[in-house]
């Protein structure tokens, strides 16, 4: 219903009620006293949007009607109790504490006995505490609904994160897939027809390398797709290689021709399956950035625990970067690959360096991964 619509029935009402008690009272009043029993009712329809007012001039009225005609005046003052209410629950706190105080004392002076005076007092005080109550509801109406409307803006935030971090990662999971198993095709492709009159033994070899690099790449990338493809599926659904793949994926580097040296401690036995991914991820595409820029023959990958941290080394006797005086190994900025790096490091908390090697010979990636609550708890096991 309208508020207007309210007020104005609201109004009738109270009007009603004041003609009905000059009506029925024995002191056979004129009209004007009927005018101003009308009155007391006529400012109601404008009481939320000026309450004060409204009280003043209904008041006014009503105090008028008291003077001339007080046995017409109604036992119960409907437009008293609606102006009332309407100031305790929309004025300002200034003009409420004031109005309570005039309404009190004009009760307690205006009543011709204490029984009078007690009904008046309990009429317009209870209003004014009724009216109190429900601008406090209303207040705290308008507090949840702001925390409702924030919660549902943080909760759109943090899918919106939640989206964009999930399309990093997938970016950088089909990025490294694609960069390890393209450059090592490429290295065959190239070196294949070089020594396919010559030597069709290692021909035939690196064509077979060529095919397994293919096929893993397709198994991998094919997981990664039917987890976008699968409605609902989390983010820890997606493929999360283990250490003991390290294995096939150094095998496969050197059938590329490069000589690599794999010290692998442990093979991930109760370790996070996050670090033991990242990790994964970081070898291999340090091993991709060997063989596509580095020149080298030799490379070594180093994975060991120590202590609460998984340490990952991989070097090469490239021929390495020019290493400024001024910028320390852990500022090297890389290209996207090396990026990739420190973000899998950052993400299970640990951290990634990458730049020049020993006395600037060749190229050295670093990371310590924390293996966390189940990496101590497998340490206090052993």
């Amino acid at each position: 219903m309208s508020p207007y619509v309210l007020d104005g029935l609201l109004a009738l009402g109270s009007a009603a009620v004041s003609l009905w008690s000059v009506y029925h009272d024995d002191g056979h009043w004129g009209w004007w006293v009927y005018l101003l029993a009308l009155g007391t009712a006529a400012p109601l329809p404008w009481r939320r949007r000026a309450p004060v007012t409204v009280l003043a001039l209904s008041g006014g009225v009503s105090a008028a009607l008291s003077v001339v005609a007080h046995p017409a005046m109604p036992q119960l003052p409907l437009y008293a109790v609606i102006t009332v209410y309407t100031v305790a629950d929309r004025a300002r706190d200034t003009q409420r504490w004031a109005v309570l105080a005039v309404v009190v004392a004009a009760n307690v002076v205006g009543t011709r006995s204490p029984n009078g005076m007690l009904f008046s007092l309990l009429t317009s005080v209870g209003a004014f505490v009724f009216g109190s109550l429900v601008r406090e509801l209303r207040r705290l109406a308008q507090v949840e609904t702001e925390r409702a409307r924030e919660a549902g803006q943080r909760a759109a935030s943090d899918a919106a994160r939640a989206v964009s971090q999930e399309r990093a990662r997938i970016a950088r999971e089909m990025h490294d897939i694609l960069a390890h198993a393209v450059s090592l095709m490429v290295i065959q492709a190239e070196a294949g027809p070089l020594v396919v009159h010559r030597d069709p033994e290692r021909a035939i070899k690196a064509f077979d390398t060529i095919a397994d690099s293919g096929r893993d790449a397709m198994v991998q990338l094919r997981r990664v797709l039917g987890v976008l493809k699968e409605e609902g599926a989390a983010p820890e659904l997606a493929p999360q290689p283990r250490l003991a793949e390290l294995a096939g994926l150094v095998g496969r580097v050197r059938e590329a021709g490069l000589r690599v040296e794999l010290e692998l401690a442990g093979e991930g036995a109760g370790w996070p399956a996050d670090v033991e991914a990242a990790a994964f991820r970081i070898v291999q595409e340090a091993l991709t950035n060997t063989v596509k820029h580095s020149g080298a023959d030799r490379a070594a990958v180093r994975v060991v625990r120590a202590g609460e941290v998984l340490e990952v080394m991989v070097s090469d006797n490239g021929h390495g970067v020019r290493r400024r005086a001024d910028r320390a190994v852990s500022d090297w900025s890389g290209g996207r690959g090396l990026v990739g790096i420190r973000e899998r490091a950052a993400a299970c908390g640990g951290r990634a360096e990458a730049g020049p090697g020993p006395e600037g010979r060749g190229f050295l990636v670093s990371a310590r991964l924390p293996l966390g609550a189940a990496g101590l708890a497998e340490e206090v096991g052993g």
